[in-house]
């Protein structure tokens, strides 16, 4: 499914977009938090191994699909304050 674009969003649509991105950000940020620690653990415990950069690429895949989120956020957060919604 495509995403509309935030100007042909209803108030309500927009301000439930706004939601889902906050959650989906902060979803990320435990995630990239949790596997940083697992490569800490795992370096700190069993020395450098394929498995302490294996979580290491899964936190590079986040970063990556949240820099391409982030043009989208400042979409949203734009509209709705054109819209004086908050």
């Amino acid at each position: 499914m495509e995403q509309k674009k935030p100007a042909e969003l209803s108030d309500q649509e927009l301000l439930q977009e706004q939601k889902n991105l906050k959650t989906s950000k902060l979803t990320a940020a435990m995630l990239i938090g949790l596997l940083l620690g697992v490569s800490v653990y795992g370096a700190v415990k069993n020395g450098f191994t394929f498995f302490t950069f294996f979580p290491l690429a899964f936190v590079f895949l986040l970063v990556n699909s949240r820099r391409k989120k982030m043009q989208y956020e400042t979409d949203v957060k734009n509209e709705s304050n054109f819209r004086n919604l908050h």
